[in-house]
C-alpha cells in the first residue's frame, strides 16, 4: 500500500495530480511543469521531499564505516559539511546515490525514497565496525525551498545567518521555532535550502515558509518540474540514469569516486573498468531536430545501428530544446558527437553537449 507524506492533504487541496512515486502518493504537477520550472528559476518554489529516506549512523567507528560503504571520502567532511556520494555493491553496481551529513553527534545519510528499505538492509548487512544505524525516515518531514530568492525567504524564519552557510554545508538550529537541520543543498541548480524536522510540525513549517515567501510569489512545486529542473542540470535520477547494473564510471560519476581510498565496495571493479576501458558511458545530449527524447528510446548511429538507450529526456522550458542523456558506446560520448534518437520511428538528430544544459542557475 502506498504511503503518504505529512503533506498529502495539502497536495490534494492544492489540486495536485497524485501518482504513486517510489511507494508514496505524490503530486506530479499543480499548474504545469513549465510554469513550476520557471517559478523556481525566477524566484522561489517549495518541494515536499518528505518521502526521502534518512538513516542515522552513530558510534566510534561511524566515519570508518561510512568510508567503506560509500565511494566518496567522508574523512574530508568538516563539522556541518555535506557530501554527495553513492553506495556500491561488490560488483560496482550502484545501490543508491545519497547525501552524507557530518553533524555534531551523528552522521545523517539521506537516500532516495524508493530505495530506503533496500538501502537500510544493505547498510546493516555491511556493518562490521562499532556503529549503530537507525532508520528515522518515518519520523522526519523535509521541505526543499529552491530558487534565487530562497535565502530571503528562509532568513525571515531563523536567527542562523544563512549568508554564512556555503553550498553543501548545514546547521542545526531553530527554523520557524522548530528544531531543524537546514542545509544549503538541493537538486535544481538554483540556490536553496533543505530543511529536516520532526513530522509532527509539518503543517507549522509549511505555513511559515509560504507566509514568509508571499512577497516573492512562492509556489508549491511538484515532481514533474523537479525532474525537469534536475535534468537541466544533468543531475542523475536513480532508477533511470543509474542503478544496480551501472557503475560510477559508467554513470559519469567518477568526480565523486575516490579510488585513492584503499577499501570500499566495488573499488576493484571500477579500477578494472578504468584500466581496460568502458563499454558504455552516460552522456548528455541536445536534440538538433525538434522533438522530445523519452526514457527507453533507442539511440542509433547514422547507419541505423543501436548504440544505446535514452535514460532521461524532456523538452527543457529554459533551454527550449529537447535534452536528455543515455548510455552510448564511448566513441559516441565525445563532445559534439552526433547520433539519432529513435522517437517511435522518427529519427531525431542529436549532439553531445557539455553539461549542465542550463548554464544560468544560481548554483551549478
Amino acid at each position: 500500500m502506498a504511503k503518504k507524506t505529512p503533506y498529502y492533504d495539502k497536495h490534494v487541496a492544492l489540486g495536485g495530480h497524485i501518482v504513486n512515486f517510489g511507494g508514496f502518493l505524490m503530486p506530479t504537477q499543480y499548474k504545469s511543469v513549465i510554469e513550476e520550472t520557471k517559478r523556481v528559476r525566477a524566484t522561489v518554489g517549495v518541494f515536499d521531499v518528505s518521502h526521502m529516506g534518512e538513516i542515522e549512523v552513530t558510534g566510534p567507528d561511524a566515519l570508518k564505516f561510512i568510508s567503506r560503504i560509500t565511494v566518496n571520502d567522508p574523512s574530508k567532511l568538516s563539522l556541518n559539511q555535506v557530501q554527495y556520494s553513492a553506495m556500491c555493491y561488490k560488483d560496482g553496481g550502484i545501490v543508491d546515490d545519497l547525501l552524507v551529513y557530518r553533524l555534531k553527534k551523528r552522521y545523517l545519510l539521506v537516500v532516495n525514497a524508493s530505495n530506503t528499505d533496500k538501502d537500510f538492509k544493505w547498510i546493516k548487512y555491511n556493518v562490521k565496525e562499532n556503529v549503530t544505524v537507525k532508520n528515522i525516515s518515518d519520523d522526519i518531514a523535509q521541505l526543499a525551498i529552491q530558487g534565487p530568492d530562497a535565502e530571503k525567504v528562509m532568513q525571515k524564519l531563523t536567527d542562523i545567518d544563512l549568508s554564512k552557510i556555503k553550498f553543501y554545508w548545514a546547521r542545526e538550529g531553530k527554523v520557524a521555532n522548530i528544531d531543524s537541520v537546514i542545509s544549503r543543498t538541493g537538486y535544481t541548480g538554483e540556490d536553496g535550502f533543505e530543511v529536516y524536522f520532526d513530522k509532527k510540525y509539518a503543517n507549522e513549517m509549511w505555513d511559515a515558509v509560504f507566509d514568509a515567501g508571499k512577497e516573492f510569489n512562492i509556489e508549491p512545486i511538484a515532481l514533474g518540474a523537479r525532474d525537469t529542473l534536475r535534468l537541466e542540470m544533468y543531475y542523475r535520477l536513480y532508477g533511470n540514469d543509474i542503478d544496480g547494473t551501472t557503475t560510477p564510471a559508467e554513470g559519469d560519476l567518477m568526480w565523486i569516486t575516490r579510488l585513492n581510498k584503499t577499501d570500499f565496495n566495488g573499488r576493484d571493479v571500477i579500477i578494472k573498468q578504468k584500466l581496460e576501458g568502458l563499454t558504455r558511458k552516460l552522456t548528455p545530449f541536445e536534440l538538433v531536430d525538434k522533438g522530445i527524447p523519452r526514457h527507453g528510446y533507442d539511440i542509433k548511429d547514422k547507419d541505423g545501428n543501436v548504440i544505446g538507450k535514452v535514460t532521461s529526456g524532456t523538452l527543457s522550458p529554459m533551454v527550449e530544446k529537447g535534452i536528455g542523456c543515455g548510455y552510448v558506446k564511448p566513441e559516441f560520448s565525445k563532445l559534439d558527437s552526433e547520433f539519432f534518437i529513435d522517437a517511435r520511428g522518427r529519427l531525431l538528430k542529436a549532439k553531445v553537449v557539455e553539461a549542465p544544459f542550463y548554464k544560468h542557475g544560481t548554483h551549478k
